[in-house]
């Protein structure tokens, strides 16, 4: 039995859903534990893209046990629509099943996010306007519908019309918008609920179940550390717990289980959307690895800004998250670039070394990296399957990476596929 969390440890899009997916390969049970469907994971199986933003990454494997925790908030749209879209790849959803605690996202959601994005103006977070954000507001305002609400048509048609009149006054009294149409988006959603309703069940319960008949279990984290609510680059951030612990929350189960956690990196740093980045590089350089990496965003679309890998940061998620081991991705992208560069720590303008990621904006400010410089490589390493593989300064480069953040580097990635892997 195997019991082990896969998570992110800089911005988001460190290709987890790669690594999930081979995981997955060997797991019995998968399971996401939070965030919406501003997430987004690709997996490419056999030469086949999948982009994937609410399903579970281990759907590919027909047998898998895939579930979305109570930790998810959910679109039902989207979801019905990936679920469609992936069926007629000849997905299976048979072993699909969605807790009935998870936070139904509505319309009223999505147009309060974009309003309140306008109205911030120049300071505006740069969120994907989804209704992440106000849906988890809801939840934890305790006025919330939930999966189970949405199964229920009369118990979903009272709660859904005496909150969406609250929204309403918002959207028309504070921002002065036309108010939505709350027949409409009932109904609509009821039926929503009605195709749902064949994947509802206690995860919980279920992954319990699981734990006793001695299954693999693999619980797959959305967004990433520095994208944590608590412990991220606070207020650019998500509105959820993509670190470790947030998963047994998520899910409902506890910590004791857990067995090892793995942490998701890339060779470099890149990151959507606005907030701080230490290491970002805007030129020539940064263009290449954005290029080279195919560096856009899985659900936006929005192209990532790129800079050198920051040891600060990921040293930052090796300490909140518990790390055990560390996946390096995209190595392969760095092929071609003459030096590379690592950040070891911060200097502020008065000399002060920072060697921890500070825990606000405020105190980032003023902190410029410091590098270590590394020969680059030529070679196309997409083939190699050992380290020893490797170029001679590809492996100076992955040693001292390894060094720098105090967690053994476990696999490395050296293209898009599953199969291009070296386990060391």
């Amino acid at each position: 039995m195997s019991v082990n969390i896969v998570i992110g440890t800089q911005w988001g899009d460190e290709g987890k859903g790669k690594i999930i997916d081979i995981f997955a390969g060997e797991a019995d049970v998968v399971v996401r534990s939070q965030g919406g469907n501003n997430a987004g994971h690709t997996v490419v199986s056999i030469g086949e893209v999948y982009k994937l933003h609410l399903v579970p990454s281990g759907i590919l494997y027909k047998n898998t046990l895939c579930m979305l925790g109570a930790g998810v908030v959910i679109d039902p749209k989207v979801l019905i629509g990936e679920i469609d879209m992936l069926q007629e790849r000849g997905v299976s959803f048979d072993n699909f099943k969605i807790d009935p605690r998870a936070h139904v996202i509505m319309p009223w959601h999505i147009t309060l996010d974009g309003l309140s994005e306008i109205a911030r103006g120049a300071s505006d977070i740069g969120t994907t306007k989804r209704g992440i954000g106000p849906c988890y507001c809801d939840k934890y305002e305790r006025s919330g519908l939930r999966i189970y609400d949405l199964t229920h048509p009369e118990i979903f048609r009272e709660k859904a019309l005496s909150v969406g009149k609250l929204r309403n006054d918002i959207i028309t009294k504070i921002y002065g918008e036309a108010p939505l149409n709350l027949d409409e988006i009932i109904d609509t959603y009821i039926e929503y609920g009605k195709k749902l309703l064949q994947y509802v069940d206690d995860v919980s319960v279920l992954t319990e179940k699981a734990l006793k008949e001695n299954k693999n279990i693999l619980f797959e984290g959305a967004q990433a550390t520095l994208l944590d609510i608590d412990y991220g680059t606070y207020p650019y951030v998500t509105s959820s717990h993509p670190i470790s612990a947030g998963v047994c929350i998520g899910t409902g189960v506890g910590p004791t289980v857990i067995q090892k956690v793995y942490g998701v990196a890339k060779a470099y740093t890149t990151r959507v959307g606005k907030g701080p980045f230490p290491t970002e590089l805007e030129g020539e350089t940064g263009e290449y690895i954005r290029q080279r990496g195919a560096e856009f965003g899985t659900t936006t679309l929005r192209p990532r800004r790129t800079g050198w890998f920051d040891a600060v940061i990921v040293r930052h998620a090796v300490r909140t998250n518990g790390l055990t081991d560390l996946v390096i991705n995209k190595l392969d992208t760095l092929a071609g670039i003459k030096t590379l560069k690592i950040c070891t720590h911060y200097i502020k303008p008065d000399g002060t070394i920072i060697e921890d990621f500070p825990p606000a904006l405020e105190e980032l400010t003023d902190c410029k990296p410091v590098y270590e410089d590394f020969d680059g490589f030529d070679e196309d390493i997409s083939g190699c399957r050992s380290f020893d593989e490797l170029p001679e300064t590809a492996k100076v480069y992955m040693k001292r990476l390894e060094e720098l953040i105090g967690c053994k580097v476990s696999f490395i990635g050296v293209g898009p596929d599953r199969t291009q892997q070296i386990v060391i």
